[in-house]
């Protein structure tokens, strides 16, 4: 490029060289190039990486623009129904900031120093700082030692002071991210695919990553293995263990995978041996980077993303994943744990509310930095809602017992249900962190349902009104209640039927045609403005226009009949000489529609 070869093909390697290396700055001088000069060509991951550069700098305004594009160019994505779906993931993630108090973890150096992990009274953590390795074992790309584990604080030989875990466990090649049993007796960790003394390439030349396990006996590690479901083809890394140990929960890019690393699980058998990995699914896992998994003692599941609304690079997220539910809140723990670059590794003793993550953040002292921290506040992952209320038969308001309450998630799966009690009531408790539909259904009639949003855990009132999903009627019934017909107006001193009114007198119709034995009566009624006799001839007249437009489409006269009362049959107290508002006395016109036969 600086020698003025520019193309879309070189602009997005370009700028992929920079953004996973995590150099946000000239990755976002590469993909804005990318973007604005050859839009036709750009795939819509690269308006997502150009968004989260941006973040990253700090400019939400233009990654807000960039990420729009990204949801405009695509439809099914899981990132782009993330940030749609968040109506300010800024302010969400301002709620939950201002929880951690953060210090430098003593053991850092000019080197990289990431993926703590708790081991006996210390943490065991991998770093490539000097161990006086010769030449030949240095990374040919940046002449820096390969990445090994040590410990701190583990043993009377590690007090205070950084010591190798174990000759055993470490190699010419990377070692990192690990996870061990509360007895300390067993190690899985990552490391390069390593086999026999030498690494091992892929098709494409790539050394992939694998997880390893080793025991420990009589103080030495021994037995590492790899385990069965590595590959020489995808990467299998970063372990974590459920409370129980019968879980390995790891980072992969192997098939199945929905983005560039998903979360996996797999569950350990009795025996050592191990089912089949199977993948956390979409709520958790993105079409961009999940990975780093933890889990703490209480099935909360801590994990770094660029894929879920973030600062920018990796951000840290928690999500509970108690009795195997994986589609629970996705929450950003918040700053000061995330920056806008990246934050990883990520451990959390719920016991003493302490932990550690790493970061390559400014002010650190090397490439990528540990850091303590204090967590002072709870972070929320369940919002729950109460909701009640009653059930009721829209025309008759009777209360119906025994009408079932479901809650149904936005993809159509039944949550929980309930019945109403004697008195038509019922309550339930709802997940607001998601949005559920409220629908309550019984026998003989038509289900009703509301559509609830993300909200607060503020207690909500849902009153259902059903409809029958059949009309039983009989003689001296009032089919504009049956129907639930709207008020049927006339202009006042007139009698021809509004257009407005015509929908409802359409109705009766539409009864009568499907059920040709159906005879009516239509009654009109007036209100008692006005001489007693002028109201008399006035319904009279409303009566006929009615009856004549059911004759004028279609409605033969031998089953229809009429009558005007006036005033004379008002259902409230506004007679004449009352002091009644507008409202009551306009409940005295009406039109009924009684079935003779």
């Amino acid at each position: 490029m600086d020698k003025g070869y520019v193309s879309a093909d070189l602009l997005k390697k370009l700028g992929n060289s920079y953004y996973f290396n995590a150099d946000y700055v000239e990755a976002a001088e590469v993909y804005k190039r990318l973007v604005e000069n050859y839009p036709s060509d750009v795939d819509p991951k690269y308006y997502f990486r150009y968004a989260q550069t941006l973040k990253t700098l700090g400019e939400y305004k233009n990654s807000k623009a960039a990420m729009g594009k990204f949801i405009e160019a695509t439809s099914n994505d899981v990132r782009a129904t993330t940030f749609s779906g968040e109506k300010d993931y800024l302010e969400e993630i301002k709620k939950n900031s201002g929880r951690y108090d953060i210090g430098a973890f003593e053991y850092n150096s000019p080197y990289s120093e990431f993926a703590p992990s708790f081991y006996k009274e210390g943490i065991i953590f991998s770093s490539d700082r000097d161990t006086g390795n010769f030449a030949r074992y240095r990374h040919t790309w940046n002449s820096k030692d390969f990445l090994d584990l040590y410990k701190v604080n583990v043993d009377s030989s590690s007090l205070n002071s950084v010591t190798k875990l174990g000759d055993k466990l470490n190699t010419r090649l990377h070692e990192s991210t690990s996870i061990s049993t509360k007895d300390g007796n067993t190690i899985y960790f990552t490391r390069n695919n390593y086999k026999e003394g030498n690494y091992v390439k892929d098709e494409n030349g790539v050394i992939r990553l694998k997880i390893f396990k080793a025991t420990l006996f009589d103080g030495v590690w021994t037995n590492t293995v790899e385990l069965p479901f590595n590959s020489d083809s995808y990467s299998v890394a970063h372990p974590a263990l459920s409370p129980d140990e019968k879980i390995l929960y790891f980072a992969s890019d192997m098939p199945g995978t929905l983005g560039e690393s998903d979360i996996f699980k797999v569950s350990i058998d009795g025996d050592g041996g191990f089912g089949t990995p199977v993948s956390l699914g979409k709520t958790i896992n993105t079409e961009a980077r999940e990975t780093f998994p933890f889990v703490t003692s209480e099935d909360v599941l801590y994990f770094a993303s660029d894929g879920h609304p973030g600062l920018g690079g990796l951000d840290i997220f928690a999500t509970k994943i108690a009795d195997a539910k994986l589609d629970g809140a996705i929450v950003n723990v918040g700053e000061s744990v995330n920056s806008n670059m990246d934050d990883f590794t990520f451990i959390f003793d719920e016991e003493s509310r302490k932990g550690y993550f790493a970061s390559n953040r400014s002010g650190g002292q090397g490439a990528d930095d540990i850091y303590t921290f204090i967590e002072n506040t709870p972070l929320v992952l369940e919002c729950v809602q109460e909701i009640s209320g009653t059930v009721r038969d829209k025309v008759t308001n009777d209360i119906l017992v025994g009408a079932t309450i479901k809650v149904i998630d936005e993809n159509n799966v039944d949550i929980l249900s309930t019945i109403t009690d004697s008195e038509g009531n019922y309550s339930l408790s709802l997940d607001c962190f998601q949005g559920n539909f409220v629908r309550a259904l019984t026998q003989g009639y038509v289900p009703s349902e509301e559509y609830l949003e993300k909200s607060d855990s503020k207690p909500k009132i849902i009153d259902f009104y059903l409809e029958r999903d059949t009309v039983t009627a009989g003689f001296g019934d009032d089919l504009a209640k049956l129907l639930q017909l709207s008020t049927i107006y006339f202009d006042f001193d007139k009698y021809n039927i509004r257009k407005d009114s015509e929908v409802e007198v359409e109705k009766v119709i539409a009864a009568m045609e499907k059920y040709p034995s159906l005879k009516i009566k239509v009654n009109s009624h007036t209100d008692s403005k006005g001489k007693d006799s002028y109201n008399l001839m006035l319904s009279q007249k409303r009566a006929e226009a009615t009856i004549n437009y059911m004759i004028a489409n279609g409605i033969t006269a031998d089953r229809l009949e009429k009558e005007g009362f006036g005033e004379t049959k008002l259902i409230n107290q506004c007679s004449n000489g009352s002091n009644c508002t507008a409202a009551e006395h306009e409940l005295n016109r009406r039109s009924e529609f009684i079935i003779l036969e």
